[in-house]
């Protein structure tokens, strides 16, 4: 009796064999395929149009979100109260609607960085060679000195009043918060842009449903 028991087990394990690996069995099934690692140094890319037209397309960004951003930086700082103007969620909104913007234009062209940081977290990441990180930042800087100097020639009176619309500490918190809130923010940016880059997001084996972090949140 014992032995025809053991015999069903055997044979029923056998029967049903598992379609999806489970544990590290699944690692060596994977649907997506990541790219390899960029060289530190390729020379070739800078005889390459693309490489160029990449940077344009930095600078351009980066010139645009300086240019509007500041604006309105500036547009809330003149006004006499928050609620005749944008005001602090209008400055939000512009920051990241430009960026929405931005990034939808460039990221085929040049992958949307429009941030040196972000530029140095992926070459970090081996996603791009030290040559074209390097031309990104002297292209993005340009951009972001080329934005704040259009606004400065347009309107001096104001930019020199308002200081360019620069963040300063506000009462009651140290240079260390205003640090610690930079630091804070930035690694939340690059942050979003590899998760949103990472060859495994539509993977198989790796998919979340968008609506289950809210019933989890219920």
């Amino acid at each position: 009796m014992a032995e025809n028991r053991e015999e069903d087990v055997r044979l029923g394990a056998n029967k049903f064999t598992e379609k999806q690996p489970l544990g590290t069995a699944a690692q060596t099934d994977k649907d997506y395929k990541e790219p390899p690692p960029a060289p530190l140094f390729e020379p070739g890319e800078i005889k390459s149009w693309s490489f160029y037209r990449a940077g344009i397309a930095e600078f351009v960004a980066t010139f645009l979100f300086l240019y509007i951003t500041i604006l309105t930086v500036m547009g809330v700082g003149r006004s006499n109260s928050k609620c005749a103007s944008v005001g602090i969620q209008g400055i939000a909104w512009s920051f990241g609607g430009m960026i929405f913007a931005l990034v939808y234009c460039t990221a085929g062209i040049s992958g949307g960085h429009i941030n040196p940081a972000v530029t140095f977290g992926l070459f970090l990441a081996r996603k791009l060679s030290l040559t074209r990180a390097i031309f990104y930042i002297v292209m993005q800087c340009l951009g972001a000195i080329c934005g704040a100097g259009v606004v400065k020639g347009f309107m001096e009176g104001p930019y020199q009043r308002l200081q360019g619309g620069a963040n300063v500490v506000q009462h009651g918190y140290t240079k260390g918060d205003g640090l610690g809130a930079e630091i804070v923010g930035t690694f939340i940016l690059v942050y979003t842009v590899f998760s949103a880059t990472d060859a495994k997001r539509n993977a198989r084996d790796s998919h979340v449903p968008v609506g289950l972090p809210l019933s989890v949140m219920h």
